[in-house]
């Protein structure tokens, strides 16, 4: 009884912030500057806000944009992590390089990358915010791991009907690994979904603004406004529950496999 209560007042808090932001969402304008919080009228009027100005230039265009950049990052980082991980399974000695890029912290990184960038002439480009991205130490050692658990007798039996690279990664390995792929995309999308200092060091071009810098500079200008702000908040956060909810079995499945193994 005890241990379900602690879990259920855990859960309480943590989702806390996110329904007061799904109901700030929907309260009137007039209502929030009224002081009245707890009344029992809904608007959708924070939400039309969102909706002005041009499409491209605005929340819901920032939204799309931020949807396709991070989308091509985890294919991209998927692609290359798959490539990486097979390599290592088959002897290359990759893997301690990984473990130690898994332990330096990212920000120590954007002061070098920053003038990497520069000398390449991409910043302010949409290369800027992806090429940097294109390979993940942690998507490597995750898919990694999985490949680990593919027996070798399998992987033999294969080369000895005259299988190469090739077809071990597209028909032998790819299906086996679509659980660890799916949780690895899943995290890879939301990892750069979420980045707001990166892009804004990077990318200062307003056709470049992913939604989280849309955000961040809605908070600025209008710091008070809380409507518009947490309807913002709400729609830029739908994305990431909707991959989740649709994948959340592959994904517990995964990370289940990995506290066995």
């Amino acid at each position: 009884m005890i241990r379900h209560l602690f879990v259920f007042t855990a859960a309480f808090l943590v989702g806390l912030p996110f329904l007061w932001m799904a109901y700030a969402a929907f309260i009137p304008p007039e209502q929030v500057f009224a002081g009245e919080f707890f009344g029992l009228r809904f608007s959708l009027a924070n939400f039309g806000v969102l909706s002005e100005g041009e499409f491209w230039e605005g929340f819901w265009g920032r939204l799309l944009f931020s949807v396709l950049l991070s989308g091509g990052a985890t294919l991209l980082q998927l692609f290359t992590g798959f490539l990486a991980a097979y390599a290592i399974r088959e002897g290359a000695r990759l893997l301690p390089f990984f473990l130690v890029m898994l332990a330096i912290p990212a920000e120590l990184l954007l002061v070098p990358l920053y003038g990497l960038l520069q000398r390449l002439g991409i910043l302010d480009t949409v290369w800027a915010l992806v090429l940097p991205f294109a390979a993940s130490p942690f998507i490597v050692y995750l898919l990694y791991q999985g490949m680990r658990t593919v027996p070798v007798e399998l992987l033999e039996a294969a080369r000895l009907d005259g299988a190469g690279h090739r077809v071990i990664l597209t028909r032998i390995l790819l299906p086996l690994l679509r659980p660890q792929l799916i949780a690895a995309g899943v995290l890879s999308f939301a990892a750069h979904w979420n980045l707001v200092l990166y892009p804004r060091i990077v990318a200062g071009d307003e056709r470049l603004k992913t939604v989280q810098t849309w955000i961040t500079d809605l908070q600025r200008q209008n710091p008070a406004d809380w409507g518009p702000l947490s309807a913002a908040a709400l729609a830029a956060t739908l994305p990431l529950i909707i991959i989740y909810l649709v994948y959340e079995r592959r994904i517990v499945e995964t990370f289940e496999e990995g506290l066995k193994g």
